[in-house]
């Protein structure tokens, strides 16, 4: 693989006689399959050289090298003297021994990260039972973690020391954060007590401890565009370029499906039956449900698959436009929205610009007649009780019901 980048026969044997040659040589062989461009591999090339001359130089063993050794590489390329020629910035050398750091460690030539074992016993055995038990996905243990490692740290691992005093305080001191973080801490406190009562560690009493986070159900409005906003949105997207088509297949499926951010990243191209006409997604509610692939979505997705969407083995249907070709995340999906947004000039009412589109095809469908009931099925609710929010903007039949307000009586 080396050879595809230097000529020289010489350059190729001190290459390829280096400490880890045969390591850079794969990592280059990975780094082609990811597409990167020729140039820009052989700066890695000449990045990983440095890297490893200057671990040899410090008689540092290869086994050891680590993210601290990383970062010394990077002090030392502010004032090199050791010969070797710099052919990129070092910003980019830095960023490259990372990358080569990260190979090392998935081929195992280097020992993983020990990350793992900074988290706490406790938790990291939450976790598992979380995800055994109860199949919590990983996204929401996320979001549970912090809390729960805070707790930890407060009052230490030892689940004897929690009585129902300090975990009331520990959770109504969360409110000064919101009541957003609020009802995350309560919620996340409860399943963790949940998971020491069954393990035997404290007593289930603790679990009625926790306070419920007032919070009156439909009593806000959801956040909504109106129809031609939305399509504003979409006409900005109307970029010349394979990014461009990508994103624009993207707001089609946000705002014509009403799918999530995560559904949208979860997509893949089995999912996507062309004959037929329908796509099946799976969200966080685990249910599977197929929806019809209208036209227009249907030429968007099939011109992006066809002509824009790189050559790679990725299964996700979208996929980052520069090398390296890797699905985009759900996080990535809402930040190109938001782009998207501000180029239309369209002004947010509410943070999250993905699940914004969403709530303005659930109230677009209500406005049409469509019943909740079928709201809910398309949205994927587990109960209709969550669409019932919805109601609330179907201002024409709000007036069927409406009373007079009573006329004050005079005194």
């Amino acid at each position: 693989m080396l050879q595809e980048y230097f000529d020289s026969s010489k350059r190729l044997q001190t290459l390829r006689d280096s400490p880890l040659g045969a390591a850079t040589e794969r990592f280059v062989k990975e780094l082609a399959d990811a597409r990167y461009a020729r140039r820009t591999i052989r700066g890695y090339i000449w990045s990983v050289e440095h890297f490893v001359h200057w671990v040899n130089r410090r008689g540092v063993p290869i086994s050891s090298v680590n993210e601290v050794s990383v970062l010394h590489f990077g002090q030392h390329l502010r004032h090199c003297r050791c010969g070797r020629r710099r052919r990129s910035h070092a910003v980019e050398q830095v960023h490259c021994a990372r990358m080569f750091l990260d190979f090392l460690r998935r081929t195992n030539l280097v020992p993983a990260a020990t990350v793992e074992s900074e988290v706490p016993v406790l938790l990291r055995g939450f976790c598992r039972w979380m995800g055994q038990q109860r199949g919590t996905c990983s996204r929401t243990l996320e979001n549970y973690r912090l809390p729960i490692a805070d707790l930890l740290k407060l009052h230490g691992e030892n689940p004897v020391r929690f009585d129902a005093r300090s975990l009331r305080q520990f959770v109504l001191l969360r409110r000064q954060r919101g009541e957003g973080a609020a009802r995350n801490c309560a919620t996340a406190l409860r399943a963790f007590l949940q998971f020491l009562s069954a393990e035997g560690r404290c007593s289930r009493d603790l679990v009625a401890a926790i306070p419920t986070i007032a919070h009156w159900r439909l009593a806000a409005l959801p956040r909504y565009l109106q129809p031609e906003d939305v399509e504003r949105v979409i006409t900005a997207c109307n970029v010349p370029s394979p990014a461009g088509r990508r994103n624009r297949s993207i707001l089609l499926l946000l705002s014509r499906l009403g799918l999530r951010a995560g559904d949208v990243a979860q997509l893949r191209l089995a999912d996507i039956n062309w004959q037929d006409a329908w796509i099946q997604v799976c969200g966080k509610s685990r249910r599977q449900l197929r929806l019809p692939l209208s036209q227009e979505l249907g030429d968007a997705l099939a011109a992006y698959i066809r002509f824009d969407r790189p050559d790679t083995a990725v299964a996700e249907v979208f996929v980052r436009a520069d090398a390296p070709f890797r699905a985009l995340s759900h996080n990535t999906i809402s930040v190109i929205v938001d782009r998207i947004f501000r180029r239309a000039g369209i002004i947010r009412p509410s943070r999250g610009a993905a699940h914004l589109l969403r709530h303005s095809f659930a109230t677009s469908l209500l406005r049409q007649g469509v019943a909740l009931q079928d709201i809910a099925d398309v949205l994927r609710h587990r109960s209709v009780t969550t669409t019932e929010i919805y109601a609330k903007v179907d201002v024409t039949a709000l007036q069927q019901i409406a009373q007079p307000w009573p006329e004050a009586s005079s005194c």
